[in-house]
């Protein structure tokens, strides 16, 4: 595991990079003249949506050098894994699915095998990979993926497998190719890493320490999706409300948001995530002052009881969060508000617990992301002895589903009746006659129209709420 430093400028190290996909293409067009066909290229996420955004520029690089992609990991010729390692099953997903990929690549000896992402900054995963999945090509983290275009004429010129894994970095180089998923909406990274250090949490380990972006670098970024076509954004950071305390120039979260609100052509403007803690008054009057910014907020919660939060090391009580609720709510009554809560935290009480479904049935959540308890080696939490029992765990994560679900529903019901604004996503997956649309509040909506239809905004009438979408039919 190395840590490599960078002297070179974000624009330099760019116009370095763009010179490894000229170099790659002609590899890649080589390859395909010798195979009589395209060469295709597959790339399969997981976890979350930073690492959807790294994938859709691991994509844009694979098309810059003449892949073709592909989402069916057989007729690949490249395949390429940015991997999650939040939870120990991710990494057993990962192990199970390249055992596969080593029987295809038997059959096809050109193919090529990449791994990235926050499972590859562990060092033992790594030298899993070495000693037995010898196979696989590329293996990169998180940190250096702007590298990927020079790891990869490495990797297409060597016959042995290319590790370049960084412990931490302080660059941020962004301009590189892109294939964005949607045309209409895009992700945006504003920060990397995070501070925080969670108990249970692995992610300050495999992301590193918060970096911030420049602010004129975002705004120019989002301009030029404005330009290409996009309406909505997502600004992404593992706690976007402590965005630009290591700048030069300190700048908080509430006034990067004033700033990308003043983008014209911009209609929609999402953030996630927020860390309660960070979460400030002048965040909470610029959301209300906004015309562009959703009304939905995920505030994370873990945990309703604050011994156990303290345990978490997250740095707020059950009083303080609930307060804070309250703040968001006055200011802004019609918000969505969603979280995540983890259950069967090692020392997690019944009254613990309690604690916990008091929270969720005070904050009426529109929808809750629950976890079971994930042990997670390397974390402090996970050499606690004191775990809860899986049978205690279950019959808790059943209850809390139940009373989450319950109130999400309720919640939901109550734009029924009423004319909102849609954005336009897709076609219906299951009815060709319907489209699929999402409102501000992030809730989704169903109604008949046409792929003409996507991307853009619709007024819908909702017709009936089925508990966590609606029905609608267009107001127009």
């Amino acid at each position: 595991m190395e840590n490599k430093k960078e002297t070179l400028t974000a624009a330099e190290e760019q116009k370095r990079q763009q010179q490894f996909i000229e170099k790659a293409r002609v590899y890649v067009r080589e390859k395909s003249e010798e195979l009589g066909r395209p060469l295709y290229a597959c790339t399969t996420t997981f976890g979350c949506q930073m690492n959807a955004r790294d994938s859709e520029k691991l994509d844009g690089i694979l098309e810059a050098v003449g892949y073709i992609k592909t989402d069916k990991e057989d007729e690949a010729d490249f395949v390429i894994y940015n991997t999650c390692t939040v939870r120990e099953n991710a990494n057993q997903r990962v192990y199970g699915r390249l055992g596969y990929l080593g029987s295809m690549k038997k059959k096809k000896p050109h193919m090529m095998i990449a791994l990235c992402g926050c499972m590859m900054q562990e060092a033992h995963v790594v030298e899993k990979l070495k000693k037995s999945y010898r196979f696989v090509d590329l293996i990169f983290g998180t940190h250096n993926i702007f590298k990927f275009p020079e790891l990869l004429c490495y990797a297409m010129e060597s016959d042995r497998m290319i590790i370049d894994v960084w412990k931490d970095t302080d660059q941020i180089v962004e301009d590189l190719p892109v294939d964005r998923k949607y045309k209409f909406k895009s992700g945006v990274n504003i920060m990397f890493g995070c501070n925080n250090f969670c108990s249970y949490c692995i992610v300050p380990y495999v992301r590193g320490r918060e970096r911030s972006r420049n602010p004129e670098d975002i705004v120019r970024e989002i301009k030029h999706l404005v330009a290409d076509g996009v309406v909505e954004v997502m600004l992404l950071g593992q706690n976007v409300n402590s965005y630009g305390k290591n700048l030069e120039h300190p700048i908080t979260f509430a006034q990067l948001l004033k700033e990308i609100e003043k983008i014209e052509g911009l209609k929609r403007i999402r953030f996630m995530t927020s860390h309660p803690k960070d979460l400030s008054d002048e965040l909470i009057e610029v959301m209300a002052e906004s015309k562009k910014i959703c009304p939905h907020l995920h505030l994370p919660l873990q945990s309703g009881s604050s011994r156990v939060l303290k345990e978490m090391n997250r740095r707020y009580t059950k009083e303080s969060y609930l307060a804070l609720v309250d703040r968001i709510r006055e200011k802004l009554p019609d918000i969505s508000l969603t979280t995540d809560i983890i259950v069967g935290f090692p020392g997690e009480t019944e009254e613990d617990f309690l604690e916990t479904m008091d929270v969720v049935g005070k904050v009426g959540y529109d929808s809750a992301f629950t976890f079971i308890y994930s042990k997670r080696s390397g974390t402090p939490a996970a050499a606690k002895e004191d775990q809860v029992p899986e049978e205690v765990v279950k019959d808790r994560f059943d209850r809390l589903l139940a009373q989450v679900q319950e109130i999400a529903r309720e919640r939901s019901s109550r734009f029924e009746g009423t004319v909102q604004e849609v954005l336009v996503e897709s076609v219906n997956d299951q009815d060709a006659s319907l489209v699929t649309g999402r409102m501000g509040n992030n809730l989704l909506v169903h109604f008949p129209g046409d792929a003409s239809m996507i991307g853009t905004f619709k007024q819908i009438h909702l017709d009936v709420c089925k508990g966590f979408y609606y029905m609608g039919t267009p107001a127009e």
